[in-house]
Formats: C-alpha cells, structure tokens, sequence
C-alpha cells in the first residue's frame, strides 16, 4: 500500500455526481484524506462520494469562499489541497507533489500556486495552449485561508507567507456542455452584480459599448481560443457575452434604484 501524505484533500460539490469521480480519483490514495462538503445535492453525488472513499459533511450553502473555510475546518491536516468537483490532479502534478513531500521540499513554501487550465468535454486532458490561471491549492493553512467572501473563493496568504509555484497542471472541466455553460455565466453575473452593489461599485456605462468587443477580442486572442477553430470562435463569443451581461445587468439594477424599484 502506497504511504499516504501528511495533507487534506477537501472539495465543495453539489450536484456533481458526473464529475466529482475524477477529482476523487485523482487524489484518493495518495493524500491521507479526501472530504467533500456538500451543500445539499439532490443527485448521486454523497452516494458516489462515499464509494470512492471519500468523507462527506453536510453544510448549507453560505457562499463561495466561506464553504470553503468550513471545509478548511474539517481537515485533520494543516497541509491542505483543495479541488473542485470540476476539476482534476493531473498525474505529473500529483508526481510532483509527492516528491516535495518526500524530499521535505514543500516546505520551502507556505503556499504552492498551481496553474489550472480549460479542459472540454471533447478533450481527454487540456490543450497546451489552453487558457490558464495560477492559484494557491496546496498550502498550510496556518499560513494563509480562504477568504470569508461569498463570491470569490481564493486564498489570502498571511503578511510574510511564502509562496512558490509548481510545475503540473490541474485541470479544468467547468463546462459540461454550451447549455450549462450559458446558465452558469448568468448565475455568476446576477452573483457578481449583487457583490458590486454591496460594495458600492458602480460600472460606467461605456462599458455597454466596450464590454462585447473587448471581451471577445481578449478570449480569442488573448486567451487563445483562436487556436481550437470553430470551438474556440463560440467560447469567445460565449466570454464576451457572459461579461456584457454583467454590465447590462449592473445598469437595470442602477435603473430599478432611480425608480424605487429595488
């Protein structure tokens, strides 16, 4: 039997009975625990969960970053990797983390940023040019914790902590399919609209002329998915429309407040 690693594995999931498989998969066994918190899922996700090994915790859905504390409290470990249900450790990543912990290198960090990239269902695992962005998700939480914020779900590294990056890819399937895709970005921008207005934030109305042009300009170049053909035309439309609805969305609202209507 392989020697299980001094560190958590905790992922928040609701509805993911599809998914979650593959994240589980990609960590049972090698980590000394895998928790899933689930706020309430009306699938087979805790049934599915349970068979692969994993612990599941009940938690009412509080927010984004605040589930992911609570889950922060349910591990045993100070060493802490988090995942989401969508996304996976892939096999070099897991290699190189199990190197640092048995080297002792990891503990030249406080914090490991790990670079997550695009997958698509069409793919088997995500393209070398596919659109990425580094994260903290192996860290010691007596170092740095999620930030207490409903929307965004990162961690905050305490003054001083020390951070590194490594090399393996985790990657990403948030998109089951164009349809799910098209309700998420609605659901986030209602979420996001609603973050700006708590905040007092307020978007200039240029940005109604702006946003769908750039935006689509910055996927399809910038984050090149000019590079997967015709798929990579519809994500980048599907982008750009996903961030112009924020900004119409920030307007209605600011409409409805001048009229008493909200």
């Amino acid at each position: 039997m392989t020697q299980r690693l001094p560190l958590s594995a905790f992922i928040i999931a609701k509805n993911e009975a599809d998914r979650i498989p593959a994240a589980i998969k990609s960590v049972v066994g090698w980590v000394d625990e895998v928790i899933v918190i689930d706020s309430g899922s009306e699938d087979e996700t805790v049934a599915v969960a349970e068979s692969l090994g994993a612990r599941v915790v009940f938690n009412e859905w509080p927010g984004y970053g605040l589930q992911k504390r609570f889950g922060e409290d349910q591990c045993r470990n100070d060493w802490l990797l988090n995942l989401d249900a969508d996304e996976e450790i892939t096999p070099a990543l897991a290699a190189e983390i199990k190197t640092k912990f048995d080297d002792q290198s990891y503990m030249a960090s406080d914090a490991w940023r790990i670079m997550i990239r695009d997958t698509f269902p069409h793919e088997t695992e995500p393209a070398s040019w596919a659109y990425g962005y580094n994260q903290i998700r192996l860290y010691d939480r007596r170092k740095g914790r999620f930030s207490a914020s409903t929307v965004h779900d990162t961690v905050r590294p305490q003054e001083g902590a020390t951070l590194g990056d490594l090399k393996g890819i985790m990657a990403h399937r948030s998109d089951r399919s164009l349809e799910f895709s098209v309700g998420k970005y609605n659901r986030y921008s209602d979420m996001q609209v609603q973050d700006m207005l708590d905040r007092g934030r307020k978007i200039p109305k240029y940005r109604l002329l702006t946003e769908f042009p750039v935006s689509f300009f910055k996927g399809y170049f910038v984050r090149k998915y000019r590079k997967y053909g015709w798929w990579g035309f519809i994500l980048a439309m599907n982008y750009a429309h996903g961030r112009f609805l924020r900004v119409a969305k920030a307007y209605e609202a600011e409409l409805l407040r001048k009229t008493g209507r909200k």
